[in-house]
């Protein structure tokens, strides 16, 4: 293809492939939900686009600002939406772009090789789901503009200027009759994936800027992020809590088989296997092929290299793969022409020819960097051969916990009142936080469908825990039992079969205090680690027992919050009492039921993971070894800390 063609940007470029009528419609079906997920992924899609110009060699700068109204700009430095007349759609380039789902240049390979936005709708869907959008085009000298309401143009594409710049800005305010439960954005959500964006695109300047907020000296809150090293320092940011084994991050960026791939990993002092994958910038959390790749080139290099140091001689039984990737951080970033996604969620890749391109990629860095550095390549292997030796101990524990298993013939944990329902889908149980309040809540559930089982104290730390005794510990084993799943396979020994789940809803219940906080933290952390699959596949809840009761003669409401006391309190002007419950055992079981059980009136917080890699590091920086990080965590956000993931 000549130069020429590849810069030959038109409106020519632009395909509309089908109509958007369904959006309004059913928008969960092009955005996933229409709760606070898809609200985010409003601004994702239309950053794509400025990404896609920036992967294409057109954009350096991307900006983007929450206004003052809740709105959302972002502004970017590439070549500008074409805005010439589409020859077969009849109007501006432009409003094709923004009024037919699925159109855009990237469906046209002159004009962008590979594209994040690919996995996604369109900047016509994110036009769709708004009261209002604005899009400002900088080309050919001039500035033009088109304005749309919940998807349709209020007027022709007109030129309002001149310029001798050129991009895009695009200014949407989300419509809250589809977005009907809030449609405030969240400042560390959207920051947690520009920041992520900017690793995996190394040389791009990203701003996120908050106009509704100003710090101590009036400014708007603001970041800026940008990377020069990309991926390697991906990895120091994501391990920054932890205490790494080796001198320096691995990496390799190049091209194998005409797919780019670029991989960065360590290995530390955890447990813990951290793999974060991508494709074309999209988190690919379900793994797929490039993953695959990964670990069939990290275990056959280590297996060969150990092999032949002699340091596995003495070792009575096999290394697994599993060995390979204990305590290991690595990220897999590929740039695929066109994916193939598969998965609950499409999250997953199945292009068969990336493995190859990848697993040579990984064989190929790591033969040079253990024959360079020999130190390293000794500690790693002492670091496989430990995890071997774990892992058989794991194992023996491990099938302690199936023996117990309801499915196995073993019986449920004595101190698990269960329900009389038998789908799962209708069951959900309660994790209790000590014997009291256990007691409590077996008096004020609902038996039919609702299960209690009480945990004594704060379960292990499985952060900073062996896998074996993550297994032996009598309070994991209980609520492996409880659940009836079960754990390991040939690839992966902590992989979830949620085939037999007895329960649909997963409820951790513990008390409105820092202690409460910190055994429910605890308990989120082992199912991060290792249950994720059910916070992925959404059983993962956390219940909201009130801090306040307040009453005034024969009247009496809860409150959830201070402010809330103190709104309820005004309300009733004078004459009443206070009470703080400082835990679950201080209400009976009717207030149990009524505040935080009853499906009526409750208020359930399910966890969700918005972004793999950045609860991957709040995980390890709440619950690891380093303090520092954690203090400053903890007094940013004590005052509005939610432990959600």
């Amino acid at each position: 293809m000549s130069e020429e063609n590849k810069k030959a940007y038109s409106a020519d470029s632009i395909q509309a492939l089908e109509g958007m009528e369904h959006v309004r419609m059913r928008p969960s079906m092009y955005i996933g939900d229409v709760g606070n997920r898809g609200l985010h992924h409003l601004v994702y899609e239309v950053v794509d686009n400025s990404i896609d110009e920036a992967m294409a060699g057109y954009c350096d700068r991307i900006d983007v600002a929450i206004n003052e109204d809740g709105s959302i700009t972002t502004q970017d430095n590439g070549r500008g939406i074409p805005v010439d007349i589409h020859k077969k759609e009849g109007v501006s380039a432009l409003e094709v772009v923004m009024t037919k789902i699925g159109a855009g240049g990237k469906f046209d390979k002159d004009s962008y090789k590979v594209s994040g936005g690919l996995h996604g709708v369109g900047v016509s869907c994110v036009n769709a789901l708004s009261n209002h959008l604005r899009a400002e085009v900088h080309r050919q000298g001039k500035v033009w503009e088109q304005e749309y309401e919940r998807g349709k143009p209020l007027y022709p594409v007109r030129s309002i200027g001149e310029t001798d710049k050129t991009g895009t800005i695009v200014t949407f305010m989300p419509d809250d009759s589809i977005f009907k439960d809030s449609t405030r954005y969240s400042y560390d959500t959207l920051a947690g994936r520009l920041r992520e964006l900017a690793f995996l695109n190394k040389g791009i300047k990203i701003s996120l800027t908050d106009k509704r907020e100003v710090d101590k000296e009036g400014n708007f809150i603001r970041e800026e992020f940008f990377s020069e090293e990309g991926l390697k320092e991906f990895i120091r940011f994501l391990d920054g809590n932890r205490e790494p084994l080796i001198t320096d991050v691995v990496s390799m960026e190049g091209e194998k088989n005409d797919i780019p791939v670029e991989v960065a990993m360590i290995y530390n002092n955890s447990y813990n296997e951290n793999l974060h994958s991508y494709v074309n910038n999209i988190n690919t959390h379900e793994g797929g092929t490039h993953l695959s790749g990964f670990r069939r080139g990290l275990t056959t290099t280590l297996k060969k290299y150990a092999d032949a140091s002699g340091m596995l001689d003495k070792l009575k039984f096999e290394i697994s793969g599993d060995d390979f990737r204990e305590g290991l951080t690595a990220i897999v970033s590929v740039k695929v022409a066109e994916p193939q996604f598969e998965g609950q969620t499409k999250t997953k890749l199945g292009n068969r020819e990336v493995t190859a391109a990848v697993s040579q990629a990984v064989s190929e860095m790591l033969e040079n960097y253990l024959e360079e550095n020999p130190n390293d390549a000794k500690t790693i292997v002492q670091k496989v051969i430990l995890a071997a030796q774990a892992r058989h101990a794991a194992k023996k524990a491990r099938e302690m916990v199936q023996r117990k298993t309801v499915m196995s013939g073993g019986g449920l944990p004595g101190k698990l009142s269960d329900c009389s329902e038998q789908d799962p889908e209708q069951c959900e149980v309660f994790l209790v936080e000590g014997d009291s309040a256990g007691g409590t809540a077996k008096q004020g559930r609902d038996r039919k469908f609702q299960a209690i089982l009480p945990l004594r104290g704060k379960i292990l730390n499985v952060e900073k825990a062996m896998q074996h005794k993550v297994f032996e510990n009598e309070e994991i084993r209980n609520i492996y039992t409880a659940l009836g799943v079960t754990i390991g396979t040939e690839e992966d020994s902590k992989a979830l079969n949620l085939s037999k789940l007895r329960y649909h809803k997963i409820v951790i219940m513990c008390d409105a205090d820092v202690d409460g906080s910190h055994i429910a933290t605890l308990i989120l952390t082992f199912f991060f680690r290792y249950m994720k699959e059910l916070i992925e596949a959404g059983h993962i809840y956390i219940a909201t027992p009130p801090l306040y009761l307040i009453k005034k003669g024969s009247k009496k409401r809860y409150a959830w919050s201070e402010k809330e006391r103190d709104e309820i309190a005004a309300e009733y002007a004078g004459g009443i009492t206070v009470q703080r419950y400082k835990g679950l055992g201080e209400m009976n079981a009717e207030q149990l039921w009524d505040t935080t059980m009853n499906p009526e009136f409750r208020t359930l917080r399910q966890v969700t993971i918005d972004n793999g890699s950045e609860a991957d590091r709040i995980f390890s920086m709440l619950m690891g070894d380093e303090v520092p990080p954690r203090r400053e965590f903890i007094e940013k956000n004590a005052v509005y800390a939610n432990i959600d993931a």
